[in-house]
């Protein structure tokens, strides 16, 4: 039995209940008050829409702070929720509010303070030095990313197996697409969709035809693509999200919706997303493959990703093989292609980053894996070859994984995630790991001339040998250092040997020294050599020891 408290004592006792509840509230708007630089502040506003949420409310908030100002869209979130998002870039005090043609939306104003990132929080990832990548904070960043397409539309345990996956590989990146996919070796039924569903019919071969409801967004769907990519944060890797794709094949319609549906997609996937720091906008893949829109969609609909993205996070879109587009446009913060003819001859990769100034992803050169179709047959050797070819050049190659076999026919990582079965993975993490251990990107030295030799700083080469197998190299460099200066005599250098299938690094014993130039390069004074193992991908590091 519980006693009520004395009379005398009742007023002190509801002012504790009250004080109790006051600070229980102040607690929680102090924690939504104090954002992480790069961080995501959301604020809720509450309001039944009599009718549609999606199409008739209008929603904005302008986010004032020091020394500048940003306008973003807020979303209907399904229920009475109206969402508010924003990823504030400067610390400091910030200030909003909101402008909505609903009065119960309309001038609402509120604040929060923007502290110091900590941790692994380093920003969203922005081009950097014309034709690379880097974090806002300045860190450098290598794209070495990996596919899995449709792996947020898989089983739950499949999805946290691919996030379990990821998390033990050196990958940065994933490609993924938003909407699901529908392919020879992919058939797996999503358990959730964007759009609500108008009807539901029997369809043949056992599926089941959906009528959708495009007026009308399924907010769960969203939520779940948003815990995902918090995920992939969580683990240090970029999302780099998929807005259109061809491989529907007729079984949801996604690849031909009407072009006031394709635009609304649009504005409500980037007013969800933009706030998150590791969000990548891929247009389209194979965008050339999706015959229900024109060249002419592409542009309206790449330039609407850009102007509802407050933040402008990186953007590309990705075409079939060797099907380019014309990535020297604005909108395109870099160049996302299908083409492995770059990363197989030696000059090509650098050339073409030469002709777009802009960094260059090939993001599909093939896939390792024993698939019929010879996209999906590559060995582990030949693709790691073609990502340390783009890496000489100065580009970036992402990797796939396609093995299929008989007891388990549907995982393949390159689709579905899971559980990667190849051997190549280990060794783009060590080619990550050697790039992030150079003083910056590499390019190569003297293009056109010398297609061995990489620069990533004054007296910081990396030179590759691909499949040619020697058993000794004559010490020798090009003057010309890409953009760091020319090599004079007399530097002294030593020299690491890089088994880059092996995954080992041998310092040779020798610290050479150089020459004069002669006919623009130079040697050693002694004209010594490096032995070599003998065998295939081998690289070697050479940096001046002075």
């Amino acid at each position: 039995m519980t006693l009520a408290p004395p009379r005398r004592d009742m007023k002190t006792h509801l002012l504790r209940i009250i004080l109790s509840a006051v600070l229980l509230t102040t607690g929680s708007m102090l924690a939504q008050q104090r954002v992480e630089q790069w961080d995501r502040f959301e604020t809720t506003l509450r309001y039944s829409p009599e009718r549609n949420g999606y199409l008739d409310v209008t929603l904005r908030a302008t986010f004032t702070g020091p020394d500048t100002a940003l306008t973003v869209s807020g979303f209907y979130d399904g229920g009475d929720a109206f969402r508010i998002r924003f990823m504030p870039e400067r610390i400091g005090s910030w200030h909003f509010s909101t402008s909505s043609n609903v009065p119960a939306l309309d001038k609402k104003h509120g604040s929060f303070e923007c502290i110091r990132a900590s941790g692994g929080n380093h920003g969203m990832v922005r081009v950097s030095d014309v034709t690379s990548f880097a974090y806002a904070d300045g860190k450098r960043f290598y794209p070495v990313g990996t596919t899995a397409y449709a792996w947020i539309h898989m089983k739950e345990e499949r999805q946290e197996r691919t996030l379990q996956t990821l998390a033990g590989t050196g990958f940065n990146k994933v490609r993924m697409c938003v909407f699901p996919k529908e392919y020879d070796l992919i058939k797996t039924r999503p358990e959730r969709y964007p759009f609500a569903v108008k009807e539901r019919t029997a369809g043949g071969s056992g599926r089941e035809k959906i009528i959708w409801d495009f007026d009308t967004f399924d907010p769960d769907f969203f939520r779940h693509l948003e815990r995902r990519v918090d995920d992939l944060r969580r683990i240090g890797i970029e999302a780099d999200l998929i807005l259109f794709h061809p491989y529907d094949k007729g079984r949801w319609g996604f690849d031909t919706m009407p072009r006031d549906v394709n635009r609304r997609y649009v504005q409500y996937l980037v007013a969800r997303l933009s706030s998150f720091r590791n969000v990548w906008w891929s247009v389209a893949n194979e965008w050339d493959y999706v015959k229900s829109k024109s060249h002419d969609d592409w542009e309206e609909l790449s330039k609407l990703v850009v102007a509802s993205d407050p933040y402008r996070h990186l953007c590309s879109i990705h075409g079939s093989t060797a099907r380019y587009y014309e990535y020297w446009e604005g909108q395109f913060t870099h160049v996302s292609i299908q083409d492995d003819a770059p990363v197989q001859y030696r000059g090509g990769a650098a050339t073409l980053r030469n002709v777009y100034h802009k960094p260059v992803i090939c993001d599909e050169v093939g896939y390792e894996g024993n698939l019929k179709y010879r996209w999906g047959r590559l060995s582990p050797e030949e693709i790691t070859y073609r990502a340390w070819m783009g890496a000489l050049a100065g580009i970036y190659v992402t990797h796939g994984e396609c093995y299929m076999s008989e007891n388990d026919t549907t995982a393949i990582f390159w689709a579905e995630g899971g559980d990667l079965k190849g051997r190549s993975w280990q060794r783009f993490a060590f080619l990550r790991r050697i790039l992030e251990e150079g003083p910056g990107p590499l390019s190569m030295s003297d293009i056109g001339r010398d297609y061995y030799t990489a620069s990533a700083g004054k007296g910081y080469y990396i030179i590759y040998f691909g499949k040619d197998t020697l058993d000794t190299w004559l010490f020798s460099l090009p003057v010309r250092n890409s953009g760091y200066g020319r090599v004079a005599a007399g530097i002294r250098f030593k020299v690491e040997i890089i088994d880059t299938w092996g995954m080992t690094i041998e310092p040779s014993p020798t610290v050479f020294e150089t020459t004069a130039e002669i006919d623009y390069r130079v040697y050693d004074t002694a004209g010594r050599r490096v032995q070599l193992p003998s065998k295939p991908y081998i690289a070697l590091r050479v940096t001046a020891v002075d």
